[in-house]
């Protein structure tokens, strides 16, 4: 069905569609169309002491305020990340900020982190029926200084930690001023002990183990991998997922839209996020797994990450491009 609905959404502007095409799936999922029409792989799979019901997960992004969890668990993903949510309620970057290049099956955004704030989001991941797992992506406020913004990441764990079952901590978009300097290793090696030691004690006090994530950014080169792998384990990280959005244009060069600012997702991230997967398999030598995102459309795709490192992978552009019936081709290949 998909095929034949994308031409009226790609004429439309990219975030009118982004709502039409989830307050469709909201619909789809209360007639019981979506199970119907996209069923669930059942490949199972355990890690950080979580069951997945098959490896191919919902990138953080596209339900940024956790409106959409149930829809969106209705269309066979193994599990869904919800966000990026910070501690405040904030407007993200002036529009039009989202941008298609079907040429390159890739989109430019710089939202900066629109959301409602991680109270509105908690609440509707608490109302959700979904059963699936839930990952909870936290990120700083565009006004917080970048000293302050382990508070900010603090107050997102406080909160979402009993709503997720795992939490990402998104340090690697490049639409908020400074923050791809927390990868850095003295800066991720503080923000991490003292995020690790908050959930440790909130796992304590609830009975639970939810385990905390880090993303990253592709545009990383070998030395910063390195140290990036060394700090996450030595400070008791227990996933990454690689990758976010990248600044590199070359592969968009000449295209309309092009030349916007903002990160670049899509077929042009594949190769280089699965270098990053292949790089971090090197020095994390199994010790903590990989979720790979970057590009990914088909089920061959998928595998060239589950190959180079990954344990589990996401999508987001492709979603876009290719629509749900994606979901079940690349579960049931991996």
């Amino acid at each position: 069905m998909y095929p034949l609905i994308r031409p009226l959404l790609f004429s439309l502007n990219p975030e009118a569609a982004h709502s039409v095409s989830m307050a469709s799936l909201e619909i789809a999922s209360k007639l019981g169309l979506s199970k119907l029409l996209y069923p669930s792989v059942e490949k199972p799979v355990e890690l950080m002491g979580l069951k997945f019901s098959n490896r191919v997960g919902l990138a953080a992004g596209l339900d940024k305020n956790g409106d959409h969890i149930d829809a969106l668990g209705s269309l066979g993903f193994g599990f869904i990340e919800i966000g990026t949510i910070t501690p405040r309620p904030q407007p993200g970057n002036p529009k039009p900020r989202l941008f298609r290049l079907p040429e390159a099956r890739a989109v430019i955004n710089r939202m900066g982190f629109n959301n409602q704030g991680v109270e509105h989001l908690v609440r509707g991941a608490l109302a959700s029926r979904y059963e699936g797992i839930l990952g909870i992506n936290i990120g700083k406020n565009f006004d917080t200084p970048l000293e302050n913004a382990t508070e900010d990441y603090l107050a997102c764990v406080q909160l979402a930690h009993e709503a997720a079952d795992y939490l990402t901590v998104n340090i690697s978009s490049p639409n908020t001023p400074g923050l791809r300097e927390l990868q850095r290793t003295d800066e991720l090696a503080e923000l991490c002990r003292t995020l690790v030691a908050e959930v440790r004690t909130l796992n304590e006090e609830t009975d639970s183990a939810v385990p905390l994530l880090v993303k990253i950014a592709p545009d990383l080169d070998s030395d910063q991998i390195r140290h990036i792998a060394d700090t996450l384990v030595s400070n008791g990280i227990d996933g990454v997922i690689a990758t976010n959005t990248t600044l590199e244009r070359e592969a968009v060069a000449g295209m309309q839209y092009g030349d916007e600012q903002g990160g670049l997702s899509g077929a042009p991230v594949r190769e280089q996020s699965t270098a990053v997967i292949r790089q971090l398999r090197e020095h994390l030598k199994g010790e903590i797994p990989i979720i790979g995102v970057g590009g990914i459309e088909t089920a061959e795709h998928a595998q060239e990450k589950i190959d180079a490192g990954a344990d589990l992978v996401q999508i987001y552009t492709g979603f876009i491009y290719r629509g749900p019936a994606m979901i079940s081709e690349i579960a049931r290949a991996i």
